[in-house]
């Protein structure tokens, strides 16, 4: 809930920042003899790019379950699901975290995902094959990297700076199409169809750089989900469950969903990089070795 609390006091804040900004500019007088309410308008790009983030976040155990097919574990069957629910309960109890929720589904992939509304209300899912495929030590890290993941609340902070850049992008989008549609245009009443067409590709173009920003918190996210995996079950364990990934080369997850896996798909150089959730893998293995 503090997590919460300052992305939405640091989201308010670079409203109120940007506001004033318009203003010592000239750039809200402008705008508003020119027919455009600008706090009206930071009102709306705030509710509805933050609303949007939030919403997301608070449905994504359930969203989680239904498009991955997650069986969540009441009662263990077996000795591999007792031994799942020990280990992230041990896991939970010393990285300081309420028990998650552990779930597994049906994939020969070799993955696993941590989500959640909170650090203390999250889902942590395996697949099958990565049951199957790594040993119990490799596994063990594995799900110390998500417990990792839910106790730095990694699903909100995404989630929040997803909000914040939305934000931007749907202020400065149809400041963009207003100036086009005013100043090049002339158009002096309502909004013509050059509004529209500039904040659609507006849209896309800041989008696109928004995502940049994303994905390289993401790509950080994971060096610290490894580092803290490596805490709980040891860095040898965890060195050896990433070059265990990285000789199996596993498939991402569906679109929605590769930002929580243990491992992301991208290209390892050029543009192509700027858009990676993970880092790739030897970049990983050796940030590990690297520490001390």
């Amino acid at each position: 809930m503090k997590r919460v609390m300052l992305f939405l006091g640091t989201n308010l804040a670079i409203v109120l920042v940007l506001s004033v900004t318009m203003r010592l500019l000239g750039v809200e007088p402008y705008l508003t003899e020119n027919g455009l309410n600008l706090g009206s308008l930071l009102a709306f790009a705030a509710v509805m790019g933050f609303g949007g983030s939030l919403i997301s976040l608070a449905i994504s155990k359930w969203m989680a379950k239904r498009s991955m097919g997650v069986r969540v574990i009441e009662t263990p069957s077996g000795a591999t699901e007792t031994w799942l629910l020990s280990t992230v309960a041990r896991h939970a109890g010393e990285a300081g975290i309420r028990m998650p929720e552990v779930g597994i589904y049906d994939s020969p992939d070799v993955n696993a995902f941590a989500t959640g509304m909170s650090r203390n209300s999250s889902l942590i899912a395996v697949s099958t094959g990565l049951l199957q495929q790594l040993r119990r030590e490799e596994a063990e890290a594995v799900l110390g990297h998500e417990v990792a993941h839910a106790a730095n609340g990694d699903m909100v902070t995404l989630a929040l700076i997803q909000g914040v850049v939305n934000t931007f992008v749907m202020f400065l989008s149809r400041v963009i199409g207003h100036l086009v549609d005013r100043v090049v245009f002339r158009n002096e009443s309502g909004h013509g169809p050059a509004f529209f067409v500039t904040m659609i590709v507006a849209e896309m173009v800041l989008g696109v750089l928004a995502s940049i920003i994303v994905m390289w918190f993401s790509r950080q996210r994971e060096f610290r989900a490894d580092a803290g995996g490596a805490r709980l079950a040891g860095r040898h364990n965890m060195i050896a469950a990433l070059e265990r990934l990285n000789a199996l080369h596993p498939q991402p997850l569906p679109d929605r969903m590769s930002a929580f896996g243990i491992a992301g798909g991208g290209g390892r150089g050029g543009i192509k990089r700027l858009f990676m959730t993970h880092p790739p893998l030897e970049e990983r293995i050796a940030a590990l070795k690297a520490a001390q």
